[in-house]
């Protein structure tokens, strides 16, 4: 099957917001169940020809199946009559994100190049800690923002994703991991930031749906409180993002600077710092338990000097914000326009912040030996030979089947 890959209209250079696109259709014809509301499946049920009673108790014995166990073949759900399953495959579907390829780093971070049913790849990473597993999400295929550190933004925006293949990509890790039936205790998987492919206020309505799911206690059940969002600092979608998804927020700031923000993150030149650091003071529940993360990537010679480090202290607090600030070294990839800073200038930029009396760890770089920048497992697939990637594909696929 051939990918589908009109880009959607971008109506603007500056605030290059994408226009809603609706929902590709499966070439199969059937209805995903995977990423809708409990109360849409019973409602596709009941249009499928179920009668309402029968269709509320389908629903709720569907959803239990799908979030608590694990399970995407309706022949496995045990308390459904055998005589329906078939029925009931016959128009609907449960699935994952297909697994292109698969990686595992020698720390231990995973990575998987993903791709949608009508052919679009994007990635997902998990990162194990000591005392917490952090699977970092994608919301879009490619990106509209052009961040010049970011690879990802040296792709086109194909579409956004929809709520199954957000769902859908911690139902894969899931099985991966080997975490079924679910069990709030002892899971490797704990934590999920939205920081994959994409910008996720700029899909909101999906990534909403998407996270209400994994939120929901009779769902995948994830505290907000272990949920994530980062933005390049949308700034009329944040408000939003706090009041009705309520998860914590991570700002990708990475300059202190008018001048070395418009060129870093371009969206900067539409919503500048200052109106910003405004909404972040205003982010519904930030407080000192829940401080925004502030994300700073480390390049040299460009936002990596002490004036900058007493720059972003001076702002902060200025704002009077609940702050963590994440130092992230930058991770190269082929052509990147920068380099990262020495670990010495990396270390005096961490201690002006500490000494500021802000938070200021340095991200410990994870997975350099599988392509771990974002988008670079993509890239790389890309240049293979066809059949390298089909014989890859194939190998990834079996793995999935053992897990």
């Amino acid at each position: 099957m051939s990918a589908d890959t009109n880009l959607m209209p971008i109506p603007g250079p500056l605030d290059p917001v994408p226009v809603p696109r609706a929902a590709v259709p499966r070439a199969d014809g059937k209805v995903e169940l995977i990423g809708l509301p409990r109360e849409q499946i019973r409602a596709v049920l009941e249009e499928a020809g179920l009668e309402p009673r029968q269709a509320k108790l389908r629903a709720k014995q569907i959803w239990h199946w799908i979030y608590n166990r694990g399970v995407s073949d309706f022949a496995a759900m045990t308390d459904i009559a055998k005589a329906q399953s078939p029925w009931l495959a016959e128009r609907f579907a449960i699935t994952r994100p297909q697994v292109v390829e698969a990686q595992v780093s020698n720390d231990g971070t995973r990575k998987w190049l993903l791709r949608t049913h009508d052919g679009h790849d994007f990635e997902m990473v998990f990162i194990p800690d000591a005392d917490r597993g952090t699977l970092c999400v994608s919301s879009q295929v490619g990106c509209t923002l052009n961040c010049r550190f970011c690879h990802t933004g040296t792709m086109k925006l194909v579409r956004n994703l929809e709520p199954a293949e957000i769902v859908g990509q911690v139902m894969l890790a899931r099985d991966a991991l080997g975490e079924w039936p679910s069990s709030p205790d002892g899971r490797m998987l704990t934590n999920i930031v939205m920081m994959g492919m994409g910008e996720p206020l700029y899909n909101f309505d999906n990534v909403k749906q998407a996270l209400k799911i994994v939120m929901d206690g009779d769902g995948l059940g994830l505290s907000k409180r272990r949920i994530t969002l980062s933005t390049s600092g949308v700034v009329p979608m944040m408000e939003r993002c706090g009041d009705e998804i309520g998860v914590n927020l991570a700002v990708s700031l990475h300059a202190v600077t008018k001048d070395i923000r418009d060129e870093i993150v371009p969206l900067n030149k539409k919503y500048g710092i200052e109106e910003l650091l405004q909404a972040c003071a205003d982010y519904p529940g930030a407080n000192n338990a829940r401080r925004i993360t502030f994300e700073y990537v480390m390049l040299r010679d460009k936002n990596d000097s002490d004036a900058d480090a007493r720059e972003l202290v001076r702002l902060l607090k200025a704002y009077k914000l609940p702050a963590k600030v994440n130092l992230i070294p930058f991770n190269p990839w082929p052509g990147a326009p920068y380099d990262c800073s020495t670990a010495e200038r990396i270390r005096s930029f961490s201690n002006i912040v500490f000494e500021g009396g802000i938070s200021a760890p340095v991200r410990t770089p994870r997975g350099r030996d599988i392509d771990a920048a974002c988008g670079q497992l993509k890239t790389a697939a890309e240049k293979r030979s066809r059949a390298d990637r089909d014989r890859d594909q194939a190998a990834a696929a079996g793995l999935h089947d053992a897990a």
